[in-house]
């Protein structure tokens, strides 16, 4: 499809508001997506950080005098079958 000027082609046979619009619209659109999803990012990383400062502060800080007590212990059963 040619156009004969630059305003046939902005005007696209009474087409042009519609198209032209619906070009705006996706734009903007798209714009406010982008952006919503940066800010979104930048709160969930900022809440992570704050998270994981907190609970790098609430972590008990080993002494190196004495050494980390066992979880468990573990002994062995003899199981007989008579």
């Amino acid at each position: 499809m040619a156009f004969d000027s630059f305003g046939a082609f902005l005007a696209m046979e009474g087409h042009g508001p519609y198209v032209w619009a619906s070009y705006g619209v996706f734009f903007v659109l798209m714009a406010v997506l982008m952006v919503g999803s940066y800010r979104r990012r930048n709160a969930v990383l900022q809440s992570c950080r704050q998270l994981a400062g907190a609970r790098s502060s609430r972590a008990p800080k080993p002494d190196s005098d004495t050494a980390p007590a066992a979880a468990a212990s573990f002994t062995r059963v003899d199981v007989s079958q008579d």
